[in-house]
């Protein structure tokens, strides 16, 4: 069958497949491009397989591609070609094999068929003739599109096979599934539950990356219940799958009434959902965002306590929770850096709005609130909105107007008090001249004590109160002062 789209009528394909023409070679646009096409979905990237050498098809292409730059990798036999956004990826047909303890195969020269074979999914095996006499003809030799209308991830081959001879492609499986918003077929989902274990081989980088594209996609969640169900994740993320499960007790003596808490997983997952919800993927920093809607539950298992006369307590589970973070990132490969302390920060904080609007809101606990969180304020609010998951609407109502009414709060008083990100006053260097002081116990006394006085409101966010307030406090701690 033929395909006829706008995008087909692209004058850099029909470049391609002339010059493919003149050089006697066949070739095709391949994989995620085609599907994204039949889908109606953008994609940027042209994956173009030739039956014989895809460098010179590409050396050949780049000469006719004004403005464009050219990359060859031969010891891979790729080549790439990038003009502006576009990158058109050249690689001549290939059969793959692997060894058990690799995921490295051994690769040789190819047809388009054993091409198409080697591809992970039917949905991305599918290609189209860029050759002028054959331009827009469709080859689907595994019922491709028949998967794209059902809406199926399944291999092209056995899936035992394809697994257990790349085990990535478990995750790929997944992926593909929580982005496009697929099922997996049952041969698929039950290899991937046999070869689960195979994991292991894989570099943490290489499932970072697949986590992350799970995180962006539209609804996340999809991604992390196949994890768990298809037993992936207590092998990959085990702070996660700790997070299951409802543990019941009598309510008291003899009571045939049992407590028990919420699960956690689900809930955590209701959460990330609600972010993504309210959040663009396309904007990098959020990606940042739904980890710490991940996280935030996480140091609940360390700190589930039965308390009678209450029930289950999770006290200082986003403390522990803060902690875990930064251990959590190294094992997995994630950054190691602002973007970890800015994860890490969240989860800290995450029960501090909630903590206000249970109690009076106080202008110190919001300017508190504002100095901790500073930047990232307004994404803590987000994430504390998102953890409304319960049930009962009236307590939802009450939470969302208690929530808007910190954050008028909290307008108010940074347009008073300029607290977001503030530094007091009076720094450190004018403590010691002021009082002659070396760097020192003292010194660090009065600067935190200067810090307290703002934020509780005892003296203004300017200068000259600040100046009196430390002379005075240095004399109460006997310092001697030479105003």
């Amino acid at each position: 069958m033929s395909i006829l789209d706008p995008k087909l009528e692209d004058k850099t394909l029909h470049l391609i497949g002339r010059e493919a023409d003149k050089l006697g070679l066949e070739c095709y646009v391949i994989g995620g491009w085609v599907r994204d096409l039949l889908l109606h979905r953008p994609s940027k990237d042209i994956d173009v397989v030739v039956v014989g050498s895809g460098i010179l098809l590409a050396e050949a292409v780049h000469k006719h591609l004004s403005g464009s730059h050219l990359s060859v990798f031969r010891t891979y036999g790729t080549a790439q070609v990038k003009r502006g956004e576009t990158e058109l990826e050249f690689v001549g047909a290939r059969r793959e094999s692997y060894r058990h303890d690799s995921r490295n195969p051994i690769v040789e020269d190819g047809t388009l068929e054993d091409d198409q074979k080697r591809r992970d999914f039917t949905i991305n095996a599918l290609a189209i003739c860029l050759n002028t006499d054959r331009y827009g003809e469709l080859l689907d030799p595994f019922e491709g599109i028949r998967d794209l209308n059902a809406g199926i991830i399944r291999t092209p081959l056995d899936p035992q096979i394809t697994f257990d001879d790349d085990p990535l492609r478990m995750m790929r499986a997944v992926r593909f599934a929580s982005q496009l918003g697929f099922a997996l077929n049952l041969t698929t989902f039950e290899a991937i539950e046999r070869n689960a274990q195979r994991i292991r081989i894989i570099t943490k980088e290489r499932i970072a990356d697949e986590l992350n594209k799970i995180m962006l996609s539209p609804k996340p969640s999809v991604g992390w219940k196949l994890l768990d169900k298809t037993g992936l994740l207590p092998i990959i993320f085990p702070e996660l799958s700790a997070l299951k499960g409802v543990d019941r007790r009598p309510a008291g003596d003899n009571s045939p009434v049992t407590l028990g808490h919420k699960d956690v997983f689900l809930h955590t997952l209701q959460v990330l959902d609600n972010v993504a919800d309210a959040t663009d993927a396309k904007d990098p920093h959020v990606l940042w965002l739904r980890w710490a809607a991940l996280l935030h539950d996480i140091g609940k298992p360390q700190s589930k306590k039965w308390e009678d006369g209450i029930g289950w307590t999770f006290h200082n589970h986003n403390y522990l929770g803060a902690r875990m973070v930064p251990r959590i990132f190294s094992r997995m490969k994630l950054p190691q850096n602002e973007k970890m302390e800015y994860v890490r920060k969240l989860v800290d904080l995450h029960m501090r709005p909630i903590a206000l609007i249970e109690d009076t809101v106080t202008d110190s606990a919001v300017r508190r609130l504002l100095f901790e969180a500073g930047d990232d304020v307004d994404d803590l609010m987000l994430l504390c909105k998102a953890d409304i998951t319960s049930k009962n609407e009236d307590k939802v109502r009450r939470y969302k107007a208690n929530y808007e009414l910190v954050q008028r709060k909290m307008v108010e008083l940074e347009e008073r008090d300029r607290i977001r990100n503030f530094q007091p006053p009076v720094r450190g260097e004018e403590i010691m001249q002021t009082l002659h002081l070396t760097p020192s116990r003292e010194v660090g006394i009065l600067k935190e004590a200067i810090k307290d006085a703002i934020l509780d409101g005892i003296i203004p966010n300017e200068y000259e109160p600040a100046r009196a307030f430390m002379l005075e406090k240095a004399k109460e701690m006997g310092l001697t002062v030479n105003e």
